[in-house]
């Protein structure tokens, strides 16, 4: 038994020196990945671009579209990232692209969703733990509930984002010198003499590498997030406790902000608060903020997906999409008198979820699969 004991492998401790460095490499490896999604999509050509993403066009259609792609990839991230390399190409506007990043922002809620069922059979656990993930998803719907026909009249999200982008690199239409670009131009150009020297060409080429980059882009992200929370995950527990103990609002929404842009993920940012509420630690109301700081601190990756690309466009989306979080939290948790109602739908729902267990599932699908998959199909 001793020896058996004395041969079982140890884990291996990466040093922090180490994965620091390997998580750098990791975004450098993310950047690559979207370049070669535009690089692809513009291979593939105008006719079929305008093929694939004339779906999108209807605003309905396109936030339907983001509620699906970012469930199917469990990632707000990684979808709008790809949304962002769509419209560097041309292949979707910036119009039809602001319905999918505010889809994008429902999507990515799925995860601490799923999450808080693994406490359906301790029925209290249950029940706080329900109420703290779906608080973010009635925020996030009640916040495209009145951003999205306010952009649609107005045009506000959209014509923000576009000035501060403006402002920063020049009007849309043109190019700028993204450095990033030049730093990922000579993979990208492997990418595709790899499957040129295939025998690939055309749109089967075009294709292709939109599929290599798509793969690049989820796995970076994957390993990104993997070992930033190896290298923040002991911290960031520790800080949740101490700062939200306290009940502060606006810190605790800059914690949110702050730890999602430190793992680049607002899954698991939400996903930490899941267990703690369960066991009663950190209540509702406290909880709260942080997804909403959560919400705006995921939308670093679309920026940076935006360094990647060279017009001003894609740069605008990313904008865009941190404009609307930044509104959303402006319209709905600054005004008192409607700041606590995302948490009392929540604790609705959850008391709901409580007395029938089995509600909880037919939410789940209902509001993340069956209801987008129907506005696809009336507005596709």
């Amino acid at each position: 038994m001793a020896i058996a004991a004395q041969e079982q492998p140890t884990r291996f401790d990466m040093p922090t020196w180490l994965r620091s460095a390997l998580v750098f490499g990791l975004i450098y490896t993310f950047l690559v990945g979207v370049s070669a999604l535009e690089k692809g999509i513009k291979i593939m050509g105008e006719d079929t671009q305008e093929k694939l993403f004339s779906s999108v066009d209807n605003p309905i259609a396109g936030l339907c579209v983001g509620i699906l792609g970012t469930v199917l990839v469990q990632s707000s991230s990684a979808s709008t990232s790809i949304i962002v390399g769509l419209v560097a190409t041309g292949g979707i506007s910036v119009e039809a692209a602001i319905p999918m990043i505010m889809g994008a922002n429902i999507g990515t809620t799925v995860t601490n969703t799923l999450v808080s069922l693994g406490h359906v059979r301790q029925s209290s656990e249950f029940k706080r733990a329900f109420a703290a993930a779906t608080v973010h998803d009635f925020f996030n719907v009640m916040a495209v509930a009145l951003l999205l026909p306010l952009e649609l009249l107005t045009g506000v999200v959209s014509k923000t984002a576009t000035w501060m982008s403006d402002r920063l690199v020049g009007t849309a239409g043109s190019e700028w010198k993204s450095p990033v670009k030049t730093w990922v131009k000579k993979p990208v150009e492997w990418i595709v003499d790899i499957w040129e020297a295939v025998g690939l060409n055309g749109n089967v080429l075009g294709t292709t590498v939109v599929l290599t980059g798509l793969v690049i882009v989820l796995l970076s992200l994957t390993f990104i997030t993997k070992n930033m929370r190896e290298l923040v995950a002991d911290r960031v527990e520790r800080s949740v406790n101490n700062v939200l103990g306290k009940g502060s609002g606006s810190i605790a929404m800059l914690l949110g902000l702050a730890i999602t842009v430190a793992v680049q993920s607002s899954s698991i940012t939400t996903s930490i608060l899941i267990p703690l509420a369960a066991a009663g630690v950190l209540s509702l109301r406290n909880a709260y903020p942080v997804t909403l700081g959560a919400n705006v601190g995921t939308t670093i990756t679309a920026l940076l997906a935006a360094l990647a690309a060279s017009v001003p466009e894609a740069l605008t989306v990313g904008l865009a999409h941190t404009t609307f979080n930044v509104m959303g939290i402006a319209l709905l948790y600054v005004p008192r008198f409607i700041r606590y109602v995302p948490f009392q739908l929540a604790e609705g729902l959850a008391e709901v979820a409580f007395r029938r267990p089995a509600w909880a599932v037919v939410y789940v699908m209902t509001a993340f699969i069956v209801l987008p998959l129907i506005g696809v199909g009336i507005f596709g």
